[in-house]
């Protein structure tokens, strides 16, 4: 028997800080609707909701736990806009249905959250976010069971997954990722790091570091199994193998990548 999968998107309203614009399209393009993307073999209902916060403050957070991948983009607004994809799976396409109406997604206070059942036999759900912030913003973001991916954005920033991969692009301030399960992908610009510096790290992964050719910082990359390779000229005694530290350019704040099991490769832009 076929499953089946049921789509739908509507929108949250609350009073006090939440407010829904369901006239303002979110950055993100509604075109590419997230649940056409969302495939399973067994039954199963997907739905997005799409909340704005006009004035969400400088702390945020975004919790996904416990199985969520969350999106994170900077812009020059002082909003916030969230959209949520709920995925639900079950034993019938109305029992999905029924147990998404049962999952809350929560955005006030600058947190973002869900809240739902516990997981049973072959009853499950999940909430993913993708979400747009003020592009300087302290952020905190949390899963279990899911990839991060922050870009654009300046401030103190933490991620902190389980099992899923680290993506960051064009990012400042201190910053702070750790993974077990997942690798981590890094692309920076400028031509040295803008503010306290970086420190990510993944246990069982790869790392993978891409700066400008004309970039300056200390660079940290240590590994226990594994290979160090980088594409821009250093000083340095003894041979590159697992660990360096090490100015590039004329220096600066440090930017530290590090794992367990896996390389670690710094290259050009």
């Amino acid at each position: 028997m076929n499953a089946t999968v049921t789509f739908k998107r509507w929108s949250l309203a609350a009073a006090g800080l939440m407010v829904v614009l369901p006239t303002m399209a979110l950055a993100q393009d509604k075109g590419d609707d997230p649940c056409r993307r969302h495939h399973s073999d067994r039954p199963s209902h997907c739905e997005v909701r799409d909340t704005t916060v006009p004035n969400p403050g400088t702390d945020l957070s975004v919790d996904a736990t416990p199985n969520g991948g969350i999106t994170v983009r900077g812009w020059n607004r002082q909003d916030m806009q969230v959209r949520a994809i709920v995925v639900t799976q079950a034993d019938s396409e109305g029992d999905a249905v029924a147990l998404g109406r049962q999952v809350q997604v929560f955005t006030d206070g600058g947190r973002v959250r869900t809240d739902g059942p516990s997981h049973e036999r072959g009853r499950s759900w999940s909430v993913s976010f993708e979400v747009m912030v003020p592009s300087h913003s302290n952020l905190d973001l949390r899963s279990t069971n899911g990839g991060l991916s922050l870009s654009d954005v300046a401030g103190n920033l933490e991620l902190r997954t389980t099992n899923g991969g680290i993506r960051l692009a064009r990012v400042g301030g201190r910053v702070r990722g750790n993974t077990t399960n997942g690798g981590i992908k890094a692309e920076l610009d400028g031509t040295t790091w803008n503010g306290e510096g970086m420190d990510i790290e993944t246990h069982n992964g790869g790392v993978d570091l891409r700066l400008p050719d004309n970039y300056s910082a200390h660079l940290e990359a240590d590994t226990s199994n594994g290979g160090v390779s980088i594409d821009f000229p250093i000083t340095m005694q003894g041979e590159l193998t697992r660990k360096i530290s090490t100015d590039i350019g004329s220096g600066g704040p440090t930017i530290r990548v590090r794992t367990t099991n896996g390389g670690v490769r710094i290259g050009r832009r």
